[in-house]
């Protein structure tokens, strides 16, 4: 396999990572960056962009720019933990199952394709009204709900991986099952699963902005970019902008991973067809 140059890589990926790297960096930064604080009172209602704040305010007066950078660093923290969880709980159940086969795969399989099987914005909201608002139950909720998917392309992934002959050989030389699932399928489905953890994590960062906009995602006074649209969406029927900035963010947050993840997977489709 040719190590990867940086010069191979498609502008549009490129352009992804870019936009990644920044958004993280708001996201680490934005407390220590930001002109004011969260929750701070610092003008009128919704006043103009590029006037006294370069955002403008948002519905109670506070700065639309501050209340981004903190809504970046909340939104990217539930997004990536959420994500991180829900491949971890979905891959190594996937990989078990395609190991272990019999009733245990069969079990696993059809208790997923019933999570599937229900709504999963419907069944979220059911259950983050019943359980403590909190931010653990929330990351939780989204991880298990997305889990699911990630079941599937686990087990799908190594089931085809386990039909090949080093892993015959691998059985035959007496190696346990969780050797054979750590060093042998796990190293062959590492790419498609990056590619497919950018795929998940631009998923939770619209679900997580669906569930805050419908009020049981993050709680007031934190906010995230979901948040900060539902705070300030009925500015758009006066000619408002506020809630624009937020869901300009997402948009180029979920648009800039999906450009990387798309490079991710091509490169997956192209060694595929290299090793045919």
């Amino acid at each position: 396999m040719n190590s990867l140059n940086f010069h191979t890589i498609p502008w549009s990926a490129r352009i992804g990572m870019v936009m990644i790297v920044i958004m993280v960096f708001l996201g680490i930064a934005g407390p220590w960056i930001a002109p004011y604080t969260n929750a701070e009172l610092v003008g009128d209602v919704w006043e103009p962009m590029f006037g006294n704040f370069l955002l403008g305010t948002d519905n109670l007066g506070r700065d639309m720019l501050s209340r981004l950078l903190y809504g970046a660093r909340i939104t990217l923290f539930i997004a990536f933990v959420a994500t991180l969880i829900s491949f971890t709980m979905g891959a190594v159940l996937g990989f078990f199952a395609a190991v272990q086969k019999g009733w245990l795969d069969q079990v696993l399989s059809r208790g997923n394709d019933t999570l599937m099987a229900l709504p999963t914005l419907i069944f979220a909201l059911v259950v983050l009204s019943v359980l403590p608002a909190n931010l653990f139950t929330l990351i939780m909720v989204m991880a298990v709900l997305d889990s699911t998917r990630v079941y599937r392309i686990g087990r799908a992934i190594a089931v085809d991986i386990e039909a090949l002959d080093f892993i015959e050989m691998a059985r035959l030389r007496g190696e346990k099952k969780s050797w054979i699932i750590l060093h042998e399928i796990l190293p062959n489905a590492l790419t498609p699963l990056i590619a497919e953890f950018g795929l998940r994590f631009s998923f939770a960062i619209l679900f997580l902005s669906s569930l805050s906009f419908l009020g049981l995602g993050v709680q007031p006074p934190a906010a995230d970019w979901g948040a900060l649209v539902k705070e300030n969406k009925d500015g758009i029927a006066f000619g408002i902008s506020a809630s624009l900035v937020p869901a300009t963010a997402i948009a180029i947050l979920t648009i800039s991973v999906n450009l990387v993840a798309d490079w991710l997977l091509s490169k997956t489709s192209d060694l595929k067809g290299g090793e045919g």
